[in-house]
């Protein structure tokens, strides 16, 4: 993405404020499966990312002032003595931390590890991944760590770092201190000194190499600047709310549903209930829960043309809006969707275990994904205020699924709240919107920043009608039974 951001009168997006976002470059990321093991195609991304800063050069007529890196979280690269790359990163959906959550709470007490850490327990934390590594050929002979978006910037730049708020999803930040949990380390037996040392949100993370500029025709110097390069991050920078009482929904993948907040809840509730506390920009912590999000579709979709059978996504959502609200839910947190493959058979299944129908045309599976989804944002947002001891206003939704109306219309109505949609790209957004406040083109705290999103972006709110039974009722049949 190329943004180009100028502040208004005074700074922060008021008066004549300018936030304009142009799609340079966009290229696909497809895992690829090797010997058993999930791995990431690094180096076909780190292709798409090159040509993005040619294109982005082409279309602006003139280098970028500021270049700014993010993507998922919890993934890394390891590097050997020399700087060179051991090998693809596993990719967090692979199975080697089957089982691995258990063996460290052998170890490392559950309630411990949320009380030093905050972080909801996720099979792929990096801190399982790290387990699971131990031993094996690559950690042995590894040097130095990078989480992915790292990993690109120190290939644009030779200058390696650790960006604070994708660090805080590996399990080893304290999120009081907001620095490295060394007793977790040590008891865990993982050495932080493969770790480069920590950066900010806004801080200068090196300039394009000369080979890099070289290959993408840009004219340097070109500094690369540090956002919140895990996404979620990105995205909650740009979520245009005008108050502190707020609950957002970054959607995509995942639905990440939660609260910002001034410090973590590290409370046994908070943990028991899978909240996690991630670090944000400005020293905020994003109090919230991960939800399996579109991902369910997304797969029902893959299944579906791979049987020959393609799919319309806007058909099929126009289609499942005509069907009845809530005929068959499932639990959209539920780890047994985790895994690619077989999607709409697993959602079937877990239908019939809690005594309902399994769905039976294409239009039915996305009904219930939808219905799914809204009654997991409710769930989330509803702890989160009990949790955090603070009211929520509207739910803000970011992030492609604010483009999906069902979606967003079905999260006012099971969560009784207005909600309002947008903007689609918000993590890249947030991303330009730090860049272009550490470069001095705006100033101002997050109000401000929001003021100039709230300003420029387009927005759509979706009120509910207030009739809360049905997804009472609906959550009810997703309880075991007591």
């Amino acid at each position: 993405m190329v943004g180009r951001v100028r502040g208004g009168r005074g700074g922060g997006g008021r008066g004549d404020g300018v936030l304009e976002l142009t799609e340079a470059h966009r290229f696909a990321n497809r895992p690829v499966r090797t010997n058993g093991t999930l791995h990431w195609d690094v180096l076909a991304l780190y292709r798409g990312v090159l040509d993005g800063l040619r294109r982005a050069g082409e279309l602006a007529g003139r280098p970028p002032a500021s270049v700014g890196i993010d993507s998922w979280a919890v993934d890394y690269g390891l590097l050997d003595a020399t700087g060179a790359l051991l090998g693809n990163p596993v990719h967090y959906r692979d199975s080697r931390t089957d089982g691995v959550a258990e063996r460290v709470a052998g170890v490392l007490p559950r309630a411990e590890l949320y009380a030093a850490t905050g972080l909801q327990e996720l099979p792929f934390n990096t801190v399982y991944q790290l387990t699971a590594a131990q031993g094996g050929p690559a950690l042995e002979a590894a040097r130095r760590l990078l989480l992915v978006p790292d990993l690109f910037a120190y290939w644009l730049t030779g200058v390696a770092g650790t960006e604070l708020t994708n660090a805080s999803t590996t399990q080893l930040i304290d999120p009081r201190t907001r620095d490295w949990s060394r007793p977790v380390a040590e008891r865990l037996g993982i050495d932080l000194g493969l770790f480069a040392p920590l950066r900010g949100p806004g801080d200068p993370a090196g300039e394009l190499l000369p080979e890099v500029l070289a290959e993408t025709g840009l004219e340097g110097p070109v500094p690369v600047t540090a956002v919140g390069s895990h996404d979620t991050a990105s995205a909650v920078v740009a979520v245009p709310a005008s108050g502190p009482r707020f609950a957002y929904i970054a959607t995509g993948t995942w639905s990440l549903a939660g609260m910002e907040l001034d410090a973590p809840v590290l409370t046994e509730d908070s943990r028991r209930a899978n909240f996690t506390n991630e670090l944000g920009v400005d020293g905020t912590v994003r109090f919230l829960r991960n939800v399996m999000g579109l991902w369910l579709l997304q797969e029902c979709l893959r299944d579906w043309e791979a049987a020959g059978h393609p799919q319309d996504l806007g058909q099929l959502l126009d289609e499942a809006a005509k069907l009845p609200l809530l005929r068959q839910v499932v639990d959209a947190g539920d780890p047994e969707f985790l895994a690619p493959g077989r999607m709409p058979e697993r959602i079937a299944a877990a239908c019939r275990r809690t005594g309902q129908p399994a769905p039976e045309t294409p239009a039915e599976y996305t009904r219930c994904v939808v219905d799914s989804l809204a009654l997991a944002h409710r769930r989330a947002v509803d702890d989160a205020r009990r949790l955090s001891g603070r009211d929520v206003d509207v739910v803000h939704i970011v992030g492609g699924g604010a483009q999906n109306a069902l979606l967003c219309r079905m999260t006012a109505e099971a969560c009784g709240l207005p909600v309002v949609a947008g903007p689609a790209e918000a993590a890249a957004l947030g991303n330009v919107l730090v860049q272009a406040r550490a470069a001095g083109a705006v100033q101002g705290e997050l109000p401000q920043l929001r003021g100039l999103l709230r300003s420029t972006q387009p927005l759509v709110r979706y009120d509910p009608s207030g009739d809360l039974g049905p997804w009472a009722r609906a959550a009810a049949r997703l309880r075991p039974p007591a």
